[in-house]
């Protein structure tokens, strides 16, 4: 059920200027939300897509690496019959404490950029202007994947996210990649009747792949289950097939290919913030804050969770982004009383 106080309109919110406005409604925004509840601050929070939308993209059975105590937020409990929860089970979880706390957020609403100064800005978005005194910037980056430079990533057939493996069982499919994500992907493709062929443009799969995860997929390919071009680049796509090439002798293969999966990594929202007027370190696209407090180098604009770490989003997850929360949210009380 969503009370009253949660129905608001635009008009109304032009009206009124927020005490704090947090850019994204995923984990660490919501975290970030209930501990400036939790200090009498007046929040509102803009997601351009369901609450913890990245989550809710995830493949539909997917279940959890972290326990369910990691992943808590706002000393509410995350009870459940499992260790490791699921998708299903962590989408109710995060959409409960939205009730629990009664937080203010406005769905389906794109920020295009924050301008103004400390203490008086404007949030510029696809439905109307909102003022605030303090913004937090809190986005993720699972909505911006790394593009390959390569004819054919714009096809209806390829994408950076893997859903309903069933809806592939008996199809050629082609995976990108050599991490977590490209891993999970082709071995669920695989147990689940498509035909899997995997590129990577490494000798070996990255380091991080998890430690049960790897050798599963080292043996499927060993096995022949799952075909494998290790040190190869994919060149191109087509409506057919794909094309790679091995780095080291140039052989070029041509793969049959009805679905591909680019599973190449993803990155902040590097353009929003530049819009902003936030400065991001060449190369890294590290932005400029205070690792404390979170306030980045336009004062009273905030960075929360990944959206400051740039190309290096390995280092952040739910269970270490949320614990930036409580001294990014006393830092606005004592700015803001």
């Amino acid at each position: 059920m969503v009370t009253a106080s949660c129905i608001h309109s635009f008009s109304t919110m032009s009206e009124s200027k927020y005490d704090v406005v947090i850019v994204g409604a995923g984990p660490v925004g919501l975290a970030c939300a209930i501990a400036c509840k939790n200090r009498d601050l007046d929040v509102l929070i803009l997601e351009k897509g369901a609450v913890v939308e990245s989550i809710r993209r995830f493949p539909i059975h997917m279940t959890w690496f972290s326990i369910t105590e990691m992943l808590e937020i706002g000393n509410v409990p995350f009870i459940n019959t499992q260790m490791r929860p699921t998708r299903e089970d962590t989408l109710a979880y995060y959409n409960h404490l939205v009730e629990h706390f009664d937080l203010h957020i406005q769905r389906y609403t794109t920020v295009d950029v924050v301008d103004g100064e400390d203490g008086n800005f404007t949030v510029h978005t696809n439905k109307g202007n909102v003022r605030a005194k303090k913004v937090v910037i809190a986005t993720g980056y699972f909505d911006h994947p790394n593009r390959l430079p390569i004819p054919g990533v714009d096809l209806p057939h390829v994408s950076h996210y893997f859903d309903d493996p069933y809806r592939y069982a008996g199809m050629n499919t082609v995976v990108v990649g050599g991490a977590n994500s490209a891993a999970d992907t082709a071995l669920s493709l695989f147990r689940h009747a498509a035909k899997v062929t995997l590129i990577h443009r490494g000798e070996d799969f990255a380091s991080h792949v998890k430690y049960w995860v790897k050798p599963d997929l080292e043996n499927r390919i060993k096995e022949g289950s799952i075909n494998a071009y290790l040190g190869h680049e994919i060149t191109e796509i087509t409506q057919e097939h794909v094309k790679c090439t091995s780095l080291k002798g140039g052989v070029e293969q041509t793969i049959p290919a009805d679905f591909v999966f680019l599973m190449t990594g993803y990155r902040p929202d590097d353009a929003l913030l530049r819009r902003c007027g936030i400065e991001l370190e060449e190369g890294s696209m590290k932005a400029r804050c205070n690792e404390e407090t979170r306030e980045s180098n336009v004062p009273g604009l905030y960075l929360a969770g990944s959206a400051a770490n740039g190309l290096d989003t390995g280092q952040i997850f739910i269970e270490n982004a949320r614990l930036q929360t409580e001294p990014l949210a006393t830092d606005l009380a004592a700015k803001l009383n």
